[in-house]
């Protein structure tokens, strides 16, 4: 009888421990828990806020690294949670690391246009309304996120444009820079009076307003064709209205030549025949 009952009274202690101990446990993972998703929230909010103070960091890219400080604390906070109730941790992150990796090469050409999508937004080769060429297609930046880059074209044509493509291309901004140079030449022919002809030209960019005296007109004549004489032009002009020197340029001086019995030749082939 008295072993019964010192038999009952170590299993009661040993109910009592395990109770105990559980609810020790689950009480400290729960603390675990409350810390964790406060300081997770509290590190998402500061990184954002340190984020946004960065003129470099746009604000998509900001929103990023604060999600991703986020979830890394929250992962090592469910970690430890799993550790006090006895879980082996040390197999499970084996686990999620080999799932992380096999996930990784099963979207590795989604992750690459993330790394570039980050690298885009940090970097900031272009911005929403810039006029650019990337992976061979050009137009006006609509949208950029960490994925894709959407153009506008000319002609109202919607472009997509995977951030890895154009991260891993040339990439050429027309309206980065508040001013431009339009480059010009025109054809005369031989029997034209060149200096007549510069001197015509050259009235017509100084009598547009939009044409920059600093940096000062540029002409010259630039070659020697096979039917004419090539002479180039340089004029800087807001970016702005780079198209609108352009074509009134184009259409100008035309008129201006023929005005001046200035001729813009055709190419021609000579034949000489032999007598025999």
């Amino acid at each position: 009888m008295e072993q019964l009952l010192n038999d009952n009274e170590a299993l009661i202690r040993q109910i009592t421990e395990i109770v105990t101990t559980g609810g020790v446990n689950v009480l400290l993972a729960l603390g675990i828990l409350i810390v964790g998703y406060i300081v997770a929230g509290a590190v998402e909010r500061a990184v954002k806020r340190v984020s946004e103070r960065n003129p470099r960091i746009d604000k998509t890219l900001a929103t990023f690294f604060a999600s991703l400080a986020r979830y890394a604390i929250l992962a090592v906070v469910f970690i430890a949670v799993l550790s006090r109730f006895g879980v082996e941790t040390t197999s499970l992150v084996a686990a999620i690391g080999a799932a992380a990796f096999a996930v990784g090469l099963a979207l590795q050409g989604t992750l690459s246009n993330v790394a570039s999508g980050v690298m885009l937004v940090f970097f900031r080769p272009y911005s929403l309304g810039d006029f650019v060429e990337v992976a061979g297609v050009s137009g006006t930046v609509a949208d950029m996120n960490l994925f894709t880059t959407e153009l506008t074209t000319s002609d109202n044509k919607t472009i997509i444009v995977p951030n890895g493509q154009a991260w891993g291309g040339v990439i050429t901004n027309f309206t980065v820079k508040p001013t431009r140079r339009v480059d010009i030449t025109y054809s005369i022919s031989y029997d034209d009076d060149i200096d007549k002809a510069m001197d015509v030209i050259r009235a017509h960019y100084e009598a547009d307003e939009r044409v920059h005296k600093e940096p000062e007109f540029f002409l010259g004549v630039i070659s020697h064709g096979a039917s004419s004489i090539d002479i180039v032009t340089r004029a800087w002009t807001n970016t702005a209205d780079y198209w609108g020197v352009y074509f009134d340029a184009m259409k100008g001086i035309k008129q201006a030549f023929d005005k001046n019995d200035i001729e813009i030749p055709y190419p021609h082939e000579v034949q000489i025949q032999k007598k025999g």
